[in-house]
């Protein structure tokens, strides 16, 4: 670390699909103004991607820069191992504050995994309730996505979601408060997570109804239910829309709901925005904001995530730091498993290459000299039945299981992915490439494997734990009432000195 570290704030959103913002479609009614401000100012990333459109596997290779499959990130119910170094314990040895504010899906009883403070508990559970069961591929558990995030859309004066992004961003401004007044020589990295507009798509009325039902477009290119590809059948009986069409109405309400939310993310980056210039900490900030996945949203009929179609698998990527890197816009392929050797190069240091590594820095993007143009992503979670891997690198996407899909998309001349172009002559020595690569890159069978293995030992731990006393994983914050306000064993002067910003 050098007396000239820049702070960190790393902004993520939840299910926020890059394809319908503004910073990446100029026809996009989805207002965020913040966000958008952002943009302009900052580096574009147009085509990045996560490495597992689902939440807990995108997370746990976000932090680590490591592929699931690295990592034994396979569900949403895996256990992240406490071993796995972080971009939080990277920077912790570099002498930066380490703190999370928010959602970040851990599992396993490590909760913190180099954050030095955790500010909330999570909203999602610390168990391995979750787990996937590849043994019984035709039961349906009761935790997994149904349509009622769809059907019960619309205005709400509160939620679960509400509660828990509320207190995220307010814990998030009173640690920029407290770095201020207390130890304003050390460089933060803050990463402040909110839960919208992941589903249920719902929001207070005063997001909704910025938006008219004329103003919201209907999904592009719905793809009826006979039509579909094998994993996008087993994603609609996963979801319980397997023969239950949904009616416009109720598409139309869900999608404004998740614009509303949009423009819920983007006010509370307003406030964050606002205490760093309060703070006088915005000209020595670097802020990144991103996300774990995008949502379907109805789109080729599909809702949430699960998939690697653009909708669910592009996740927006900003960088805003203006007197350190020139605006502009990158249009290379990048993945969140970037940011870790990313933010260990904007503190001025770099990774250990002992260590193993999946994400390449995004420094010589940034610095306009050029990069690498590559995403891998593995999926292996519900509605999947084998490991469900992507290569995105140019113009091309080509998404393979080793039982049964084989897809390839040129997206410069077809971006919605309606043609698929694995069956076609002409394609055949580009789909061999592909295929050769695959099988290069993946021994597909040993993966699976080991997911099963995994699946079956969760299984057998989690009914164990839930027999006789409980013994929680979740994440419990704990604050010192003692320290807090003014108390009779500190003087009121002094405290009313030291709580003041500026300083009198």
């Amino acid at each position: 670390m050098t007396a000239k570290s820049p702070n960190i704030l790393f902004i993520m959103a939840d299910q926020m699909a890059a394809p319908l913002l503004p910073m990446y479609d100029p026809q996009s009614v989805v207002q965020m103004p913040h966000l958008s401000r952002l943009a302009a100012e900052g580096v574009v990333f147009e085509s990045a991607y996560c490495p597992s459109p689902l939440c807990a596997p995108s997370r746990f290779s976000l932090v680590s820069g490591q592929l699931p499959s690295k990592i034994g990130a396979y569900d949403n119910a895996a256990d992240f191992a406490a071993d796995i170094p972080t971009y939080a314990h990277y920077l912790r040895n570099l002498g930066y504050r380490t703190a999370l504010s928010g959602k970040m899906h851990f599992c396993g009883p490590d909760q913190l995994h180099g954050y030095e403070e955790r500010m909330t508990a999570d909203i999602y559970p610390a168990d391995s309730g979750w787990a996937v069961n590849w043994d019984e591929l035709e039961v349906r558990p009761s935790w997994y996505h149904n349509m009622s995030s769809v059907l019960q859309a619309g205005p709400s004066v509160r939620t679960n979601q509400l509660d828990h992004d509320e207190e995220t961003v307010f814990k998030a401004r009173q640690y920029l408060y407290d770095h201020v007044r207390n130890t304003p020589d050390r460089p933060f990295c803050l990463t402040v997570s909110m839960t919208h507009p992941h589903d249920p798509y719902t929001i207070p009325a005063e997001f909704y109804d910025l938006y008219r039902d004329e103003d919201i477009p209907a999904p592009k290119h719905p793809i009826a239910q006979a039509d579909q590809d094998v994993h996008s059948t087993r994603l609609l009986k996963v979801i319980d829309l397997w023969d239950k069409p949904l009616t416009d109405e109720a598409i139309r309400r869900a999608r404004r709901a998740y614009f509303g939310s949009c423009s819920y993310v983007d006010s509370k980056i307003g406030e964050l925005l606002k205490t760093l210039n309060d703070c006088g900490l915005a000209d020595d900030t670097i802020i990144v904001f991103s996300g774990d996945h995008g949502d379907m949203l109805g789109e080729r009929g599909l809702w949430y995530k699960m998939h690697w179609f653009e909708m669910a698998a592009r996740v927006p990527m900003i960088v805003h730091a203006p007197k350190r890197f020139q605006p502009g816009r990158v249009a290379g392929s990048v993945s969140t498993i970037d940011l870790l050797p990313t933010f260990v190069a904007m503190a001025g240091s770099q990774v250990d290459a002992r260590l193993p590594l999946d994400g390449r820095s995004l420094m010589s993007h940034l610095q306009g000299q050029g990069g690498h143009d590559e995403a891998i992503g593995e999926y292996m979670a519900e509605g999947s039945k084998t490991p469900l891997m992507m290569i995105r690198r140019g113009t091309w996407k080509f998404i393979y299981s080793q039982d049964d899909l084989c897809m390839l998309f040129n997206l410069e001349t077809d971006p919605d992915e309606l043609h698929n172009l694995a069956g076609e002559p002409a394609h055949q020595t580009m789909l061999q490439a592909f295929l050769a690569e695959a099988a290069e890159r993946w021994d597909l069978p040993a993966i699976h494997q080991r997911v099963l293995d995994s699946q079956r030992r969760r299984r057998l731990v989690y009914s164990a734990l839930t027999q006789g006393k409980l013994t929680s994983w979740d994440h419990q914050p704990w604050v010192d009432a003692s320290q807090q306000y003014m108390r009779n064993h500190i003087d009121l002067d002094d405290l009313e000195r030291r709580a003041r910003y500026p300083k009198p």
